[in-house]
């Protein structure tokens, strides 16, 4: 008995909707099991009636038995005496005969990775049909002509895939090299007024403590003050003036020295564009993006863990960018309000790897 189902690949072939994971069960399969018992001259009639099909699946009771492709059918047949032989007698006699080795792959593998075991076969066998299970005791039959086919369009899909993100790369530096340029010139604008204010508040320290002390000279030189003079000083609370104008001096040269880090971080930050690497100090790199990141680290306990590292030959805005994720990362992550940041020397990995940073979120 012939029991045997086909489909015609050619007609619905889904290729515009293959991707880089499609698997076996995308591709046009062929259901044409056969049992084994059927006469030869029954397949003849059948492979004359689908002249697409490349081949039958030999089962008995449901259990696979072998597959005979229509090239090996066709090429026994066509020996001397091979219609006498095989025309009237069981297939899986032919078969026993034949004793060709046959691929089997399951519905899910990959389409690269079937035709990747298809190719290894032995050049005789390699242009074989593979019989696909799509289940227990459920088989197709795979022409190697459509897998070559979906290999090649899965293969222009993955070059079309790197050729996006690599112009998404390159479009991405771009955008990196116009920020970095934008933020050095900002840097360097903010940078001129504030080494003004900061070069000239050691000058207004200087003034204020000769004032200072000029003031105290008069009080106690003059032992009575004119009315007018207490009214002034009581007005302007000239004790306190005197206590606090230093203090306020000094807060200033703070303000002004971190707003000084705060540029030279944002200017170390810009350096996106490097056309080479420099040597870079690890320490200052995590110590500039800490500072950038001040804000956001705010109501967070931040512990520096560093040890003695040299330079390290890299692209020092790139690896700020690198330290800025992971320990944004590390802040968005937190359960507690913690974050350890190690740098440490770990040179048996590599001879070539200078440096080890690791971060942690407790």
């Amino acid at each position: 008995m012939l029991v045997v189902h086909s489909e015609t690949p050619f007609q619905n072939t889904p290729y515009q909707r293959l991707n880089l994971e499609s698997t076996l069960r995308d591709l046009p399969l062929f259901s044409s099991e056969i049992e084994a018992s059927c006469l030869g001259k029954e397949v003849a009639r059948f492979f004359d009636a689908n002249p697409l099909l490349p081949g039958v699946v030999l089962t008995a009771q449901r259990h696979l038995v072998g597959m005979i492709s229509r090239q090996r059918f066709l090429e026994q047949m066509g020996r001397p005496y091979g219609l006498a032989l095989f025309l009237n007698r069981s297939i899986k006699t032919l078969y026993a005969f034949v004793c060709t080795e046959f691929l089997t792959c399951s519905g899910g593998t990959p389409i690269m990775e079937a035709a990747r075991l298809a190719l290894r076969r032995s050049p005789e066998l390699r242009y074989e049909p593979i019989v696909v299970e799509l289940a227990p005791q459920e088989y197709r039959l795979l022409d190697f002509y459509e897998l070559l086919v979906a290999q090649s369009q899965i293969h222009e899909l993955a070059k079309q895939l790197l050729h996006e993100r690599t112009q998404s790369q390159i479009i991405q530096t771009e955008k990196m090299a116009s920020l970095g340029r934008i933020v050095a010139n900002v840097a360097h604008e903010i940078l001129n007024p504030v080494n003004f204010i900061s070069g000239n508040l050691n000058y207004l320290s200087n003034y204020t403590q000769e004032l200072i002390e000029l003031v105290n000279v008069y009080e106690s030189e003059m032992s009575e003050s004119t009315s007018r003079i207490t009214e002034v000083k009581e007005d302007i609370d000239l004790e306190f003036l005197l206590q606090d104008l230093p203090t306020l001096i000094n807060s200033l040269k703070m303000g002004s020295d971190r707003l000084k880090d705060i540029v030279g971080g944002l200017r170390n930050f810009s350096h996106m564009d490097e056309a080479r690497r420099k040597p870079m100090n690890i320490h200052d790199c995590l110590n500039n993006t800490l500072l950038i990141l001040n804000n956001r680290l705010k109501d967070i306990e931040v512990v520096k863990n560093y040890g003695n590292l040299p330079p390290v030959n890299c692209y020092s805005g790139q690896l700020s960018q690198v330290f800025m994720n992971l320990i944004s990362n590390a802040a968005d992550a937190l359960l507690e309000k913690f974050v350890s940041v190690k740098a440490a020397l770990l040179d048996r990995v590599h001879p070539s790897f200078v440096g080890f940073i690791s971060r942690t979120a407790h």
